[in-house]
């Protein structure tokens, strides 16, 4: 289901300072996508591209803004970074309008292409309508094959479109039946905002798996994946849109409508460990406060006779904090990250390649070499990056490497938004922890348990009957239906099912 991508790789750059770099960014958990509108501000497209700023660690492959002048909409769509196509005062100009809505992207469906790049337009019978998504249908297949036998045409390859689809297929009215007649229909994780002529609306999922806020600036609405995008333009945070809940922002004013039962609401525990930016505050929880209280209750399970504790930049530093606090030891970066890297060249042979996985992280063998360290990361996935990790720690010159992770071993796939391999190429589901521990190659390994993990996020544990957040990657407990699985791949289905 999902798009998966090869690692990226760049070129060789010397560094006198520290120890050759490595790439790690093979073996991460690709982020999700980011969200942001507002409606009724002069300058909406910039307020909208310094928004996508702030929420480009959801995805760097592309980004989009849609505006709207009060007759014409315009839209201005791009591969790469937001920096490289919407910080020019020219593109800002071209879209013009005092309501605009915008995305960053990561694809977890349907390729890399300009045709998926978001907002999705298109003119229906009710006027123009914008979308643009966080998360991933779990529904979208069947439904795109249901919409293409009735004689749809679809532009693109991504499950979003299925939504226009559903909109502009509608017998309702009002546009805002049409959208709940859509939203009704589709399953999993979602994170939604529309633009029509005259309104922005938003929704989140009936479990509220994806983020989302309302946030106001100068007596404006805004709609953001995040609160940090609310803080990077000065705007102040009004609450969590609520799962099931489609809010309908125009010039009357802002109306909450709710689209599905109510029921208990289960975030997505990764935003917590990995996904969000420090900085925000998750349905009441401040990022960065719970990765430090998860390194703290690493501490406690998995304490290491050790002289450092070093993390694994950028986001196994706050769990490394609360780690080292706890237990005593001196908090050093023994990894330095080169922020400036960007993208180079393809190498053309395999020579070439391996130098060029030696750039973006450098070993500072002056805080490492002798000593006995613990390694501390947010997730291990494939155990490919954590190979290498612990061969530069080696080749730097440490005593020891005691490697620390900072969430559970990840032994299921994710449908809702998040790019993991299929189960069997996931290391913990194929391997026991002797196992993983000499695939990596570190002295020892040990993982945050899901007691743990819940402790951390302040809960006294894990509620079996009715958990308090969507954790599927490491309990196998998915809270939607996988219909297109069932309907593309039965038999991994039925593995997936038999598995657990």
């Amino acid at each position: 289901m999902a798009d998966r991508q090869e690692a990226r790789r760049f070129a060789p750059q010397g560094s006198d300072a520290f120890e050759p770099a490595w790439d790690f960014d093979g073996d991460q958990l690709r982020e999700e996508c980011g969200v942001f509108g507002i409606h009724g501000h002069p300058d909406a497209a910039a307020i909208v591209a310094l928004g996508l700023h702030a929420l480009q660690h959801r995805g760097q492959e592309a980004a989009g803004i849609v505006s709207f002048d009060g007759r014409v909409f315009h839209s201005e769509r791009r591969l790469g970074l937001v920096g490289d196509s919407f910080s020019d005062l020219a593109t800002i100009e071209r879209l013009k309008g005092t309501a605009a809505m915008g995305h960053v992207r990561y694809s977890t469906t349907g390729e890399t292409i300009l045709r998926n790049v978001q907002p999705l337009f298109a003119e229906l019978e009710t006027g123009g309508l914008a979308v643009a998504h966080n998360g991933n249908l779990t529904n979208g297949l069947l439904l795109r094959r249901q919409l293409v036998r009735d004689g749809a045409i679809c532009q693109s390859t991504s499950d979003t479109e299925a939504i226009l689809h559903l909109v502009a297929r509608s017998r309702h009215v009002r546009i805002v039946d049409r959208v709940m007649d859509a939203l009704r229909q589709i399953e999993g994780a979602y994170a939604l905002v529309m633009m029509t002529n005259k309104k922005l609306i938003g929704a989140r999922d009936p479990l509220g798996i994806r983020p989302l806020v309302l946030g106001e600036l100068d007596g404006r609405y805004i709609l953001a994946s995040e609160t940090c995008a609310l803080d990077i333009i000065g705007a102040r945070f009004v609450r969590d849109i609520e799962n099931g809940e489609m809010v309908v922002i125009s010039d009357e004013g802002i109306r909450s409508i709710r689209f599905a039962p109510e029921q208990q609401l289960r975030p997505c525990i990764f935003e917590y460990i990995y996904f969000a930016r420090p900085d925000s505050v998750v349905n009441g929880k401040n990022v960065y406060a719970v990765r430090k209280s998860i390194g703290v209750e690493l501490a406690k399970e998995a304490p290491a006779d050790a002289d450092i504790v070093v993390p694994v930049p950028d986001s196994g530093v706050p769990a490394a904090l609360g780690y080292a606090q706890e237990t005593g030891l001196p908090f050093e970066m023994g990894i330095i990250r080169n922020h400036y890297v960007g993208r180079t060249f393809i190498q053309p042979t395999q020579s070439v390649r391996e130098l060029g996985v030696r750039m973006k992280h450098s070993a500072n063998r002056a805080a490492i070499a002798g000593k006995r360290i613990v390694l501390v990361d947010d997730s291990l996935v494939r155990g490919t990056t954590s190979v290498k990790i612990v061969r530069m720690m080696r080749e730097a010159g440490a005593a020891e490497v005691h490697f620390r992770i900072a969430s559970p071993p990840i032994t299921h796939p994710d449908f809702y938004g998040i790019d993991t391999p299929e189960k069997e190429k996931l290391l913990a589901a194929t391997h026991d922890l002797e196992g993983m521990r000499r695939y990596i190659g570190a002295d020892s390994l040990a993982f945050l348990s899901i007691p743990g993990l819940y402790r951390a996020m302040g809960e006294e544990g894990r509620d079996a009957a009715c958990p308090q957040y969507t954790d599927h990657c490491f309990t196998g407990d998915y809270p939607t239906p996988l219909t297109d699985l069932a309907v593309a791949s039965p038999r991994r289905m039925a593995i997936l099912a038999e598995a657990d």
